[in-house]
Parts: structure tokens; C-alpha cells; sequence
């Protein structure tokens, strides 16, 4: 049995040399968060950190990572939703269909670790993840709140939440 370090906690698994690493984090050890999008590393909604660089996991041979490397996934980034980028994307709306908004927070969350006074040029050059709802300017919105200590007034977006709404 193979052995990854995944979330702080090391896990066995067993799969041939070629099975990708999302394959093994959602289907033997159960961490549903990180999707299944394309397949061949373009749309970013399988990205996890390894070792924290933002790797796309459907392409990322499983076989590759050695135990003492850390992975981290969407349940691995905070456990109770208040890491700074899945805060400013509460605070801001960002997800509509949220499919693939783990991978985006977690390509977002490598970001700003690397650059924490990131640049709309600095977003869009790491920020290649595809959104089929086309959440972009909330994305880079929510990043620049993030990397701004939080206050979703910085944005300059007006959300207004209307009493009795559910949204």
C-alpha cells in the first residue's frame, strides 16, 4: 500500500502507477470537495497544493507524490471556512452553480501565499481556471478583499440582501 500525506493526516491507498491523484483523493480516501472538470488540466476545478504550489490533480499521477510531500485540498484549507479567500468569496457572492469554486479558492489561496499584494495582472496570470458562470470579476474581486484584510467594502460591488431572502 502507498501512503500520501493528505490534510495532515497520512493515508494509504492502492492504485496502478497511472491513476491520478483525484481519482485516489476522491474515490479511496473520500475528500469529495476537489472535482472532476475536463480531465486534461485545463478547467482547474481538480487543483490542490502540493507541497503549496496549486497542482491540477486529474493529470498528476497519484504515483508521483511521495509520502513525506503534503497535499492539501478544499477540506485540508480550513476545516471551518475561515481562511481569508473562502471568507471574501462568502462575503462577496462569489460561486453561483459552485462547481468550480474549489479549485478556484484553492488556485486563489497558492496566490495570494505567493504574493500577498497581488496585482490584477498577477490574478489573471495565475487565475487561468475556468467558470462556466463566468464569476471572473467577483474572483478577482474577492482576491484583492482577501489580500486587503477582508472588508468586502473594498470591493465596490453593491450587494444588497433583500429581509427574507434565502440568498
Amino acid at each position: 500500500m502507498a501512503k500520501l500525506n493528505v490534510n495532515g493526516a497520512v493515508m494509504q491507498y492502492e492504485a496502478e502507477d497511472d491513476t491520478p491523484l483525484l481519482w485516489v483523493i476522491r474515490e479511496q480516501l473520500g475528500l469529495t470537495g476537489t472535482k472532476y472538470g475536463c480531465g486534461v488540466a485545463q478547467c482547474g476545478a481538480c487543483t490542490v497544493h502540493i507541497d503549496g504550489q496549486a497542482v491540477r490533480s486529474c493529470v498528476y499521477p497519484a504515483s508521483a507524490v511521495t509520502a513525506a510531500q503534503k497535499i492539501t485540498t478544499i477540506e485540508g484549507l480550513s476545516p471551518d471556512g475561515s481562511h481569508p479567500i473562502q471568507k471574501a468569496w462568502a462575503a462577496l457572492d462569489v460561486p453561483q452553480c459552485g462547481f468550480c469554486q474549489s479549485g478556484m479558492i484553492m488556485a486563489a489561496a497558492a496566490l495570494v501565499r505567493d504574493k500577498p499584494k497581488c496585482t490584477d495582472a498577477d490574478i489573471d496570470a495565475a487565475m487561468t481556471n475556468i467558470c462556466r458562470c463566468g464569476t471572473y470579476n467577483r474572483v478577482r474581486k474577492a482576491i484583492h478583499v482577501a489580500v486587503r484584510g477582508g472588508d468586502p467594502a473594498s470591493a465596490g460591488l453593491s450587494i444588497e440582501r433583500i429581509a427574507g431572502s434565502k440568498a
